[in-house]
């Protein structure tokens, strides 16, 4: 098996083509709407202490969301939805078709020689979204209908609560596992026995022990179980 972390909104970098376009916007970056605070040190260093394939981006998704699908209405956020048509298909070409094509390329290379790619992709979720205070410190995203996926979250959530009883965790929470994203284009593009994917959700009010939070998730990383997916 073969693992893969990545960090799709791991900043809130402007490139200087579209610095004007943020004009006034500091604060805006700096929030959850401009990235995933804590997320990209955390994913890091879980890639380096795991020794495995690491895949991250820093501009921010309020101009591009990486995560999404390209036709999706929140591919472009509010500010940059108002950029032209070749604008916009120069920030794809730049910036989105790059990142995607290279985490795809890596689980096909992985794929074409039978092994399995387990993808575990980083994100941290703010503790009070639209008003509403989040009850949970981790959450595992998945597709229940990929029982391998299921069954590798239901054993991980498992092993982090005999090792940290007082941690929160829920599954496919804050976000449904099948909702759209990078995760979910994945599962489209490789069968269940070559490919699982995982969304990490982790509440930033606890990112900040990023050190200790590495520890624990790599200690309690179970082993991608063998269960009969049928015929490709």
């Amino acid at each position: 098996m073969q693992i893969i972390i990545t960090c799709e909104h791991g900043g809130n970098k402007v490139p200087a083509r579209f610095r004007k376009l943020f004009d006034g916007k500091e604060r805006l970056l700096n929030s959850h709407r401009g990235y995933d605070r804590y997320a990209l040190p955390l994913a890091r260093e879980l890639a380096q202490t795991l020794n495995t394939p690491f895949f991250y981006a820093e501009i921010t998704r309020l101009l591009i969301d990486l995560n999404r699908s390209p036709h999706h209405p929140k591919l472009f956020s509010s500010i940059s939805a108002r950029l032209g048509a070749g604008i916009k298909r120069d920030v794809i070409n730049k910036y989105y078709i790059p990142y995607r094509n290279a985490v795809t390329s890596r689980v096909t290379t992985t794929a074409t020689k039978g092994i399995t790619t387990l993808h575990i992709s980083i994100h941290s979720f703010a503790p009070v979204m639209n008003g509403q205070r989040k009850n949970a410190d981790i959450g595992l995203l998945y597709d229940p209908a990929r029982e391998r996926e299921k069954v590798f979250c239901l054993q991980w959530k498992e092993n982090i609560s005999k090792k940290k009883p007082v941690i929160r965790i829920r599954r496919n929470y804050p976000y449904l596992g099948k909702a759209d994203g990078l995760v979910t284009h994945l599962r489209k593009r490789f069968p269940p026995d070559l490919y699982a994917g995982v969304e990490l959700e982790i509440n930033q009010n606890i990112m900040k022990r990023r050190v200790q939070w590495k520890h624990i998730l790599c200690d309690t990383l179970p082993s991608m179980p063998i269960i009969e997916v049928g015929p490709r």
